[in-house]
């Protein structure tokens, strides 16, 4: 009977002392446990190239990367954290040059200009430009593949975005 419980015991003692410290998950997130709210503006597509889903898709990533891997909640009002920023440069080059001076594949780039404020820790604030890229083969036409290199790389912006924000690695 000890030795089924002693296990137990050990996994019912680890959780208290992790959720009681209330600043690490194990998302890796460190988020000051007096922070409970993060707004997040609408990212604007200022680029010159314009794609139509471009800034509803990466916007919503981003908020469902906050509310799914922090505790925080997200609110149009007030907040403990901002976000924001606007879409700046979208567009599409060719590399992998062969033969011919044609190219093996496309790149699809995306640059998002981001500000971080963290309203009760002001020295993690920020204003950077994050940018992430995907290729793609030439044969492939880009309007078959373009939603899904945005999805793509969208994920990638919000990984980097959310690391340098609650991460602080």
């Amino acid at each position: 009977m000890k030795i089924k419980v002693l296990p137990f015991l050990l996994i019912l003692i680890s959780t208290f002392s992790f959720h009681s410290c209330g600043i690490y998950s194990f998302t890796g997130a460190s988020i000051d446990p007096t922070i409970t709210s993060i707004n997040i503006g609408y990212f604007n597509n200022k680029a010159q190239l314009v794609q139509p889903t471009l800034s509803q898709v990466f916007t919503n990533a981003l908020k469902d990367r906050f509310v799914a891997q922090t505790r925080l909640t997200l609110t149009n009002e007030f907040a403990d954290m901002y976000l924001e920023g606007f879409i700046s440069d979208y567009r599409i080059s060719p590399v992998a040059i062969q033969a011919g001076e044609t190219a093996a594949m496309n790149r699809l780039t995306i640059n998002v200009n981001v500000k971080f404020t963290n309203s009760v820790d002001p020295k993690q604030n920020f204003e950077t430009t994050f940018s992430a890229y995907e290729d793609f083969p030439r044969s492939s036409d880009l309007s078959a593949v373009e939603i899904q290199l945005i999805e793509q790389i969208s994920e990638y912006l919000v990984d980097d975005i959310f690391n340098k924000a609650v991460v602080n690695w």
